[in-house]
């Protein structure tokens, strides 16, 4: 419970802290602190705040320019100490103040670091134990209100991150150096386990999923009453699950941030410090992993909802190898055994190409006429002149064959610069392939479905009234509801883009005007 009565008037005071008392010490908000109580502190996520107080283990007593007042220690993350300058050394960052029992100020400022990503770590195993065993186990049992698709949706993989979780943390105590925590050596637990943070991935994908379904849930009075009472019966703090659920997208964005702040405090002597200087790295890729996976994803949804837009598709859907498109454009086509070349719009992806015939009166309108497998294709650059395969003279022309001689094609752009466009488009399409091979991507068969059922959708929605499909296709790719507390869910995340016509699909590549 909080502390009652007035505000304390004591020197900050930190139970099992390496902080000293001179120190001031800085807190993060987790999520937004709104409160009507003139006692308690409120913030939004994301605000510093000094802590005045924290030997209550629940709620601290904090300040935010002129305003002092409670709050929950469960909706901050504890920053390390913030000391001056002139206390830590001089302009050339020799160490000349000494904290604790006679550290110099470089090497204290490390081990408060280790003590806090330790901490952080242990709290995490507890929230996702309690999530996993408060909650999902009595989602389980309660089969009349969940099905086991539901709970999947909901949790995701949250409880193969808790098993990882826990090895990690294993691997961390066993490099903690309790006594002397500066002496640390944790950057190889972070190197050792850089793959398997990648699980993270589909979690922080299936994450506006769970938002959608749990938002839907909780319009029913008997799915509120039944998440307070896990969150009871586990002794939870005062938290509405959705806030629980974002957690482990929040933790997989910080430990670039922690590292960073580790590898600023290690002296480059120390003997974790090359083993930092990989992990922040290594760390980074994987947040960049994480959000580059998710803007694939993100796309599938307009890569089918192109699809519905070509008229007398064949074959099978694009999704079905595909999940990216490379680059797009039209161009003079000319196959064996034809005479005549034909202008097409060709549309790359990964995997495959796609090319289409424009409708004679409406430009809008795309009629499939086939498609090229690029994973058994070779792309040649032509010189102007004659080609001998085709006996015609050339130019800006690219030739794409298969080694068995069953399918050649000549393909010819009107200026230069647009056939360097296509080469380095050819080549980013095999460096993708490589790319997805090396780090396992690929559409889960539940991602195709959903989308290709959409797809479907939109195409019987057409044959009603083409118009009120294209409105479909306008309006603006659904993201995360706003109402949900939390800070930017992605590193490295870029600006939402709208959905488009296949004559703006092109935005979506890599290569813009």
């Amino acid at each position: 419970a909080r502390s009652s009565g007035a505000a304390p008037h004591h020197s900050p005071s930190w139970s099992n802290s390496p902080y000293t008392a001179w120190s001031v010490v800085y807190a993060e908000g987790l999520w937004d602190h709104v409160t009507m109580d003139i006692q308690e502190l409120g913030f939004k996520a994301g605000d510093a705040i000094e802590v005045i107080d924290a030997t209550n283990k629940e709620w601290w007593w904090g300040r935010i320019m002129d305003s002092e007042g409670w709050f929950p220690a469960s909706f901050v993350r504890q920053l390390s100490t913030h000391l001056e300058e002139s206390q830590c050394g001089d302009e050339d960052g020799t160490d000349l103040g000494l904290l604790g029992p006679g550290l110099p100020c470089k090497e204290q400022m490390r081990a408060n670091v280790i003590n806090e990503i330790m901490t952080t770590e242990r709290d995490y195993i507890t929230h996702l134990k309690d999530i996993c065993e408060g909650y999902i186990k009595q989602c389980r049992k309660r089969t009349d209100m969940f099905t086991e698709e539901q709970i999947r949706t909901i949790y995701g993989n949250i409880e193969e991150i808790y098993r990882f979780q826990k090895k990690f943390l294993k691997g961390l105590e066993k490099e903690f150096n309790k006594g002397q925590p500066h002496l640390s050596e944790i950057g190889c637990c972070f190197l050792e386990h850089q793959t398997d943070f990648q699980i993270y991935s589909e979690y922080c994908n299936n994450h506006p999923n769970a938002c959608v379904q749990l938002s839907k849930l909780m319009k029913v009075n008997k799915y509120v009453y039944f998440f307070e009472a896990c969150r009871l019966l586990q002794k939870m703090i005062d938290i509405s699950l959705d806030g629980f659920l974002l957690t482990p997208v929040q933790k997989i964005c910080k430990y670039p941030l922690q590292l960073a702040e580790l590898l600023k405090y290690t002296n480059p002597q120390h003997r974790d410090y090359k083993d930092v200087e990989a992990a922040l790295k290594a760390m980074k890729n994987v947040a960049r992993m994480i959000n580059e996976r998710k803007r694939r994803l993100e796309n599938i949804d307009k890569i089918a909802q192109w699809q519905s837009s070509i008229e007398d598709w064949e074959g099978e859907d694009v999704l079905v190898r595909s999940s990216e498109l490379i680059f797009s454009g039209e161009i003079s086509k000319l196959s064996q055994p034809q005479t005549k070349s034909q202008q097409r719009m060709f549309f790359l992806f990964d995997h495959q190409m796609v090319y289409c015939k424009k409708d004679l009166l409406r430009r809008d309108i795309l009629y499939y006429k086939g498609r090229m497998n690029m994973d058994i294709m070779e792309v040649t650059d032509l010189e102007d002149g004659k080609e001998k395969d085709f006996n015609v003279t050339v130019k800006n022309a690219l030739k794409l064959w298969t080694r068995s001689g069953n399918e050649v094609h000549l393909l010819c752009t009107k200026k230069p610069e647009q056939k360097q466009r296509w080469l380095r488009a050819f080549a980013d399409e095999r460096k993708q392939v490589h790319n997805d091979r090396e780090t396992g991507f690929s559409l889960t068969e539940v991602q195709k479905k959903q989308a290709i059922a959409t797809h479907y959708v939109l195409i019987s929605l057409s044959a009603v009234t083409r118009p009120y499909c294209d409105f479909l296709l306008r309006q603006k790719h659904p993201s995360l509801p706003t109402a949900l507390p939390q800070q930017q869910v992605f590193m490295l995340a870029e600006p939402k883009r709208k959905t488009t016509f296949w004559h703006n699909i092109g935005r979506l590549t890599p290569f813009k005007k």
